[in-house]
């Protein structure tokens, strides 16, 4: 026992004394013992878990806690002002976030509703009562598809920036889905197209992914396809039961 205490004061003697050197002097640290390597490793575990949790923590204090803590000593706070501390911290800490998040959505907000803006107000673009924009490109012979139907397309996606996050063009092979499967945006738009159309679609967030995002998508993006029909697969009729 009295072998493994002594083991527990070396590596806190270590730890502390990692800190401190890099206070004083960076060169006279020593890691040529496993045991200088141990307190240093140790150290750097602690250095990392407390830079990301704890930003601006103050290095003087956190060492005088941690010292009179490990030796058992008297702390100058109780614990139940330790952990109000480190609550109220926190909190603080879930709040600013909550700002800068509330601050980002407003922003992509606004810039989504400007590019829409400026795209409804380009010739050959028209806007449906949900807000969908969309532009023919050219016009197919075929049907247009129901919300029940499965479609073959091929298809290019891009952010309002231009940056294409998706594109069935160059992975060289078109897709085939339940247009109720899809987004809203691409549920309403394709059942405009006649099979053997080409549009490009302008997609609220609403009708695309939302506050939520995903991907490579960020939340509350607007985003524009351009989008081909070839194909419909009609929704099989349902089965009569079998009369006995």
């Amino acid at each position: 026992m009295k072998k493994i205490v002594m083991k527990k004061t070396l590596i806190a003697a270590l730890v502390i004394s990692s800190v401190s050197f890099a206070y004083a002097d960076d060169s006279a640290i020593k890691l040529d013992s496993k045991e200088q390597r141990l307190g240093y490793s140790i150290g750097t575990m602690f250095g990392t878990r407390m830079s990301q949790d704890f930003s601006d923590l103050d290095m003087k204090t956190f060492m005088a806690g941690f010292q009179d803590s490990f030796a058992g000593k008297e702390g100058k706070m109780t614990m139940d002002e330790v952990s109000q501390t480190i609550q109220t911290y926190q909190q603080e800490q879930m709040a600013k976030a909550q700002l800068e998040e509330d601050k980002a959505a407003e922003e992509a907000q606004a810039a989504s509703a400007a590019w829409l803006k400026e795209k409804e107000a380009e010739e050959g673009v028209k806007k449906t009562e949900s807000g969908l924009l969309y532009k023919v490109i050219t016009v197919g012979k075929g049907e247009k598809p129901s919300a029940t139907d499965t479609v073959k397309v091929d298809y290019e996606g891009s952010l309002s920036d231009g940056t294409v996050f998706d594109s069935s063009y160059k992975r060289g092979e078109a897709i085939t889905f339940p247009l109720n499967g899809v987004i809203p945006g691409w549920t309403e738009g394709l059942q405009l197209m006649p099979v053997g159309s080409k549009y490009e679609l302008y997609i609220p967030s609403d009708l695309g992914y939302g506050p939520g995002g995903t991907g490579p998508i960020p939340a509350h993006a607007a985003l524009k396809f351009v989008v081909e029909l070839h194909e419909i697969q009609q929704a099989d009729a349902p089965k009569e039961e079998t009369k006995k």
